[in-house]
């Protein structure tokens, strides 16, 4: 399976080469919908007619697209989401060496991502917004705050075991 990545406008000549230049009056294309390109990935990579991709290269360029879909489709999901953190979490791991495993890491990556546009056409949670201010949610303290707190209450034992009398 030979990927190209190339935008080509009708097969001859790539846009925006040397050759060809832009029209004035032209307008901008038109932004393409998140959930329909990562559909139309997921269907290249778990298609009933897809081949497996040939080379190393096709792998790394199918996770990088799967990789960018999980991206782009996880500022519209709730940050706690169940469906993101499996996805962020496969993200997050390095391409598999070995031929079967890097294709089955391909196909696993591609499946979370199908699982993440359902999240989104279904309408579940979006993530809470500052400016919305319908909904309140509690904010984790940090780390650096939980830390601070703990120190704050070990010197504050500290003082009121030194100022205890000794008997």
């Amino acid at each position: 399976m030979r990927l190209s990545l190339d935008l080509r406008q009708d097969g001859h000549r790539p846009l925006g080469g040397l050759g060809r230049r832009a029209a004035v009056a032209e307008a901008p294309a038109p932004a393409r919908d998140h959930v329909v390109a990562a559909s139309e990935t997921v269907a290249l990579v778990l298609g009933e007619d897809s081949p497996l991709p040939e080379t190393a290269t096709d792998v790394a360029d199918l996770v990088r697209l799967l990789r960018g879909h999980v991206a782009q489709l996880g500022v519209r999901t709730a940050p706690g989401a169940p469906t993101l953190l499996r996805a962020q979490r496969l993200c997050s791991d390095s391409i598999p060496e070995d031929y079967v495993a890097s294709r089955v890491y391909v196909v696993r990556l591609a499946e979370a991502t199908r699982e993440l546009v359902a999240c989104v056409e279904s309408g579940e949670p979006e993530p809470v917004s500052v400016a919305g201010g319908r909904r309140w949610r509690r904010r984790r303290p940090t780390v650096n705050v939980l830390r601070g707190a703990v120190f704050a209450l070990a010197l504050a034992c500290l003082v009121f075991a030194a100022s205890v009398p000794r008997t």
